[in-house]
């Protein structure tokens, strides 16, 4: 008998692609997809239970189809297409959770436990370190939102991995994920015509491709290479970091630098006609950054991602389109200007 592999979030476009690719891995016997949506997606050769993470029916599923592996994917900072509150994705987020984990600790079957987490639980403040270890303290844990979420999914974690010692825990902290398929509030600020930007503040960034993002998770959740650890914690993200005004001009976007006050009210007016979730935990990002350390990801984990975030940001930029000054068409109208100065082509 191969493993049977449980995975929730499976509606939402991430879940379903990592379904697809973790049913190919040879020693996968069963992969169970379960969300309280239906996935508008083909799930390819998984069976799709409907059921809600925050009932005790997932324990149900558990013990029927003697799961060994769990990859909890459905902790998540925005609702399921435009259906939805923010109180029922926090719900899932933290007492959907909660389930899971009580579910699983009766369930002798299971060996591994994988959680999609989030670099967010840092938080992003002006006193924060360079970068971000596993281990760095918090100077200022969030107050709020999907950050606050994140800081509770992971603390119900550590206790799920006290009570169940014998259950490989592994929490992966996701930079941002972007590429041509992400549907993220971050990915929807990028493809605003115009970037609204903090006065002052030029923060640096990172992101770790959609792609990577499932090959990090399909390794998490198989057997554990020679060496490498059945448990932790890592930080996952790609190479490097980008600026905010970097990664405008890639996309050709304008800026719009607003001093803090307006861009909480044009947050509120953006979410009013539902075009991004431009909440106050973004805008804190956007002004302050946030960077982590990766070097357990490579040399603990194993694992090294194919995009760096400067590739992961440039893929997702092809997918969207020239913005309103392509780099392109700017640099030409820069030559022909500076041609066209008094002097030009003198020694």
């Amino acid at each position: 008998m191969g493993r049977v592999v449980l995975v929730t979030g499976v509606a939402r476009q991430l879940g379903g692609r990592f379904v697809r690719r973790v049913l190919r891995e040879p020693d996968v016997d069963r992969v169970i997809g379960v969300d309280a949506a239906l996935p508008e997606h083909d799930l390819g050769g998984a069976e799709f239970v409907q059921t809600d993470i925050r009932q005790p029916t997932i324990g149900k599923v558990l013990a029927q189809y003697g799961v060994d592996t769990v990859v909890h994917m459905d902790v998540n900072g925005t609702p399921l297409g435009s259906r939805g509150s923010r109180t029922a994705v926090k719900e899932t987020n933290v007492i959907g959770t909660m389930q899971l984990l009580g579910a699983c600790q009766k369930a002798p079957t299971v060996a591994r436990f994988v959680v999609k987490s989030s670099t967010s639980v840092y938080g992003s403040a002006s006193r924060d370190p360079a970068v971000f270890g596993e281990t760095t303290p918090v100077k200022s844990l969030p107050s709020g939102g999907f950050a606050k979420d994140v800081v509770e999914v992971e603390g119900y974690v550590r206790g799920f991995a006290r009570r169940r010692p014998d259950v490989a825990v592994c929490v992966l902290r996701f930079a941002h994920v972007l590429g041509p398929c992400t549907d993220s509030p971050l990915a929807e600020y990028f493809a605003l015509p115009v970037l609204p930007t903090i006065v002052g503040f030029d923060p640096r960034l990172q992101f770790v491709h959609e792609d990577d993002a499932i090959e990090v998770l399909r390794l998490a959740a198989g057997q554990p290479r020679r060496s490498t650890p059945r448990s932790g914690t890592f930080n996952i993200a790609g190479d490097g970091v980008l600026l905010l005004s970097q990664a405008a001009r890639r996309l050709g976007r304008p800026t719009l630098p607003l001093f803090s006050p307006s861009v909480t009210w044009i947050g509120s007016v953006l979410r009013a006609v539902g075009i991004t979730d431009f909440s106050p935990e973004q805008i804190r990002l956007l002004t302050h950054g946030r960077v982590v350390d990766t070097t357990q990801m490579r040399e603990a984990l194993g694992f090294w991602p194919a995009y760096s975030t400067a590739g992961a940001f440039m893929d997702y930029a092809r997918s969207r389109g020239a913005g309103l000054l392509p780099p392109e068409a700017l640099a030409r109208t820069v030559d022909r200007i500076a041609a066209a100065l008094p002097g030009a082509g003198q020694n």
